[in-house]
């Protein structure tokens, strides 16, 4: 499960009304996102919480960014989020937290993201959220490799990559945790 069950619901809940709103059924759904139809139903009756990946899957096909998907979920936009009060989702199976710093607006050309991933974890991408976004990754601590279609970078703290929407592995080198800034701007 997720940090917060209350999100987690709303989470569940927005994920169906997209469905719902493109006249999709869950097999059209899980076809498209390559997901069984049965994790897609779970999900969307928050009787679990989906993954990183699961969730960048299901962005790639309602055209939405993370951030945007969990800012639909919160309420109206605000200037200014104090660090206690910024969006902490995280993922059960791979431990991975993502921190929303920016403030929410659906509207947003940039966003900032943290990231922590714990030593070993790994997290892959398959496709894509949404094709053509730019991406800044900045490492602060630890060690990562980010491989992007195939080709392996290893970062090292202070360590800045920047790379457009593609298919990507995140992999935490340890021995410590990898935390980073990631800055995704619109096209």
């Amino acid at each position: 499960m997720g940090i917060d069950t209350a999100a987690d619901e709303r989470l569940a809940q927005r994920l169906a009304e997209l469905r719902i709103e493109r006249g999709w059924t869950l097999e059209e759904l899980a076809r498209q996102a390559d997901v069984s139809r049965s994790t897609l139903s779970r999900v969307e009756r928050a009787e679990v919480s989906p993954t990183a990946a699961l969730l960048g899957r299901l962005c790639g096909v309602y055209g939405r960014t993370m951030s945007r998907l969990l800012a639909e979920v919160e309420a109206g936009p605000v200037p200014l989020v104090r660090a206690e009060e910024q969006q902490v989702w995280r993922d059960g199976t791979t431990g991975f937290v993502r921190r929303s710093v920016s403030p929410p607006h659906g509207s947003l050309h940039a966003e900032i993201i943290e990231g922590r991933l714990p030593a070993g974890a790994d997290i892959a991408y398959d496709r894509p959220c949404l094709p053509g976004r730019e991406h800044h990754l900045w490492l602060f601590e630890g060690a990562l490799e980010l491989t992007l279609d195939g080709e392996a970078h290893r970062l090292a703290p202070g360590d800045c990559l920047r790379y457009t929407s593609t298919t990507c592995r995140f992999r935490s080198l340890g021995p410590g945790e990898a935390r980073y800034a990631l800055v995704v701007v619109e096209p």
